[in-house]
């Protein structure tokens, strides 16, 4: 009964050192886990911020398209005037011509 006794008083003993050690370590582990959950919530914000600036220049990307589409019509207008007034220019020329013909043969 005594050695029945003395093994029990181990277990009960070791099981005490067990969760001495293990009291030990928890601080070490809640300390581990609340710096993973501030870089989590780093993280987390980063992530935030990064989709906020793809967001801007996304919009960027349009302003610039809708931009460049405005520019390239009025340049297509712009030639469009040049060339009529290279006609027009080219038939002013030729009554001038022709206006100068009469007054010299006059």
């Amino acid at each position: 009964m005594q050695h029945e006794t003395n093994g029990a008083v181990t277990v009960s003993q070791r099981i005490s050192e067990t969760i001495g050690k293990i009291s030990e370590i928890s601080p070490s582990v809640a300390s581990a886990v609340e710096g993973r959950s501030a870089a989590t919530l780093e993280i987390g914000r980063n992530v935030d911020q990064a989709a906020r600036g793809i967001q801007e220049v996304t919009e960027n990307i349009t302003s610039v398209s809708q931009a460049t589409t405005e520019t390239g019509s009025a340049a297509s207008q712009v030639l469009s005037a040049s060339k009529e007034l290279a006609k027009q220019a080219e038939a002013l020329k030729g009554r001038v011509e022709i206006f100068l013909t009469d007054v010299r043969a006059a």
